[in-house]
This record gives C-alpha cells, structure tokens and sequence, in this order.
C-alpha cells in the first residue's frame, strides 16, 4: 500500500495516543446523591483537578447551586443539565445521579451530545428515536477516539491492501467483535479488562508484523480468519466502554444495536478516508518507501501499550 496513509496514521499513533488504555474515552465523572426532596450533593470523583477548573455544569432550569450541592425544590431535577467544554480536556463527563427512592441513574455527556435530559427519577422518559441517535453518536465517537482499534483496521489495511479479500476480512472483524460486545453488554459473557486491553495491544503488534513480511504466512493468507479471532477480543473492549456509559433499560436492544452501528460507520469513515490517501500516495512513487517505516511505527506503539497493561496485570 502506498504511504500516504502511512505517514499520516504513523504519526498519528506516535503524536495523539495515550500509552496504557488507549480505546478507551477520557472520562470524568460526576456524582449526585439526593439527601431531601429536590436537594442534591455534588462532588467530581475519580478525576485530577483539571475536571474542577474546565468542566462546568449548567443545571436544569429552576435549579440553583453552591459550591456543593443543587436545590431545585419542590420540581425536582427535572429539565436539561448541560456540561460546558467536555471535549477539551476530557472528551465525556459521566453524571451518575441517585436518587432516595433507591433508583439511580448514569448519563455520558459528550463534545457531540453536551446535554441530557432529566426526569426528576430513575425512569429514562427519553424516546426510542433520542437513544438511537445518542448510542449511534457514542459508538461513533468510540471507534475514532479508541486509537488501538484505529491501529488495528489500519493494520489489516496495510495486510490485506485494497483489493477483493478486504470486504470479507473488514466483515469478519464487524460480525466478531458485534457477537462479543452483545454478549459482553447483555451480561452473558464477562471478562476482566486488563487481560482484554493487554490481548488489543499484542494484536496489533501481530498485525504489524505480519503486514511487514511478505511470505505466506496464517494472517496473509486467512487475513478474515485472524481478524475474526481478534475482533472478538475487540468487542470485549468496546462492551467495556459500553458498560461505562451504561444502557437504558427500557430500550435496551435499540441502545446496544445503534452503539454498534456507530462502531461501524466510525470504521468505515476510516476505511474511507484510507482509501483516499491510498489513491493520493499511489501517484508518488517515493511515498512507497514509508510503508515499511510506518508498520515498524505502529508495532512500536503497540510494543509499549502490550508492556505497560501486562506489567498492571502483573503488578
């Protein structure tokens, strides 16, 4: 494949990737308990001191607030909070509300979806046409900021190049990692993460190193046969985002499904865009020459990732 492409995602991998969890979003999290009718403590956990001094919610219409805490009254959290700048220093801020019926609630604001809109309970009102569009927006977002699963299409691209075998090879990774993160969401299948992020990291590095030798090897011959195997370990990964973000329980199926479609427009997006920088780079005949540099590029960010999620394993 000629190295446009290359060149680009090398240095995207080298430039924007986070070492150790790389697929998954960049998260604060917010939570709200009710300790009286309408009234509400506030606090951010799980995050540095950046999340106080960037992100800032805009509570629903007839609530005011202090330093910790939201008295809407006798209305209740009812209306639409909104989190200004996520998507700057964190690209979702996960508001977890519970409330003193016992419900509780876990909702993901992102760049795209800033907003959401709540009840004053646990019961999700929202319609099946919202959920759709925000889960096919969230899978969407997923697969482009979850640079392991980026490197991995890029490199079955590299392998496979863009010839008849890539439609079943792109097909079998959709349908593998589609049945693990079903399975993963509804609760059938479980895993713990480490072992899953570490098994993303080395089937990059095996996909790099296969792009990289130009025998008949397993992977250059049955390229769909190895990404079905490791798309199925990819579900798992994003399942585990999935279960950050949470489901709505009343439309449970359409959240899961249009999460997945999400997934898969944001792959094709870069299918898509990959196939345009071949088309430019295949007229630069010099450009070829970083196709073997950009594999080697790729494998060594995920050299690093594999080192540092099997030593938390370990450690």
């Amino acid at each position: 494949m000629k190295a446009l492409l290359a060149v680009v995602f090398a240095a995207l991998a080298w430039l924007g990737a986070p070492p150790a969890s790389a697929h998954e979003m960049t998260m604060a999290e917010m939570e709200l308990r009710e300790i009286a009718p309408g009234e509400f403590l506030w606090q951010w956990t799980a995050v540095d001191r950046a999340a106080t001094n960037t992100l800032k919610p805009l509570w629903p219409e007839g609530c005011t607030a202090d330093e910790n805490a939201v008295h809407c009254g006798d209305r209740g959290l009812q209306g639409t909070l909104t989190m200004q700048n996520v998507g700057k220093t964190y690209s979702a801020a996960l508001v977890k509300v519970f409330w003193r019926d016992g419900g509780s609630r876990v909702y993901t604001l992102t760049a795209a979806q800033p907003s959401v809109q709540l009840f004053g309970s646990a019961d999700d009102r929202r319609g099946i046409g919202e959920i759709a569009t925000a889960y096919l927006v969230l899978g969407v977002e997923h697969i482009l900021g979850g640079f392991d699963h980026l490197l991995f299409v890029i490199g079955l691209l590299f392998l496979v190049g863009f010839n008849r075998r890539l439609i079943p090879t792109i097909t079998a990774f959709t349908l593998a990692h589609s049945l693990t993160l079903a399975s993963s969401a509804l609760g059938w299948l479980a895993l713990r993460p480490p072992p899953v992020e570490a098994t993303i990291a080395l089937s990059i590095m095996l996909v790099a190193g296969e792009a990289l030798h130009r025998g008949k090897t397993l992977a250059r011959t049955w390229p769909a046969l190895v990404a079905f195997g490791f798309g199925l370990v990819h579900g798992l990964g994003f399942a585990g985002a999935l279960q950050q973000i949470g489901l709505p329980q009343n439309h449970l199926a359409v959240a899961l499904l249009t999460f997945n479609l999400g997934v898969e427009l944001g792959q094709l997006l870069v299918v898509a865009a990959a196939y345009a920088l071949y088309r430019i780079g295949s007229r630069s005949a010099w450009m070829a020459r970083w196709r073997t540099a950009s594999l080697y590029a790729i494998g060594s960010v995920a050299a690093y990732w594999s080192i540092g999620r099997i030593v938390a394993i370990l450690t």
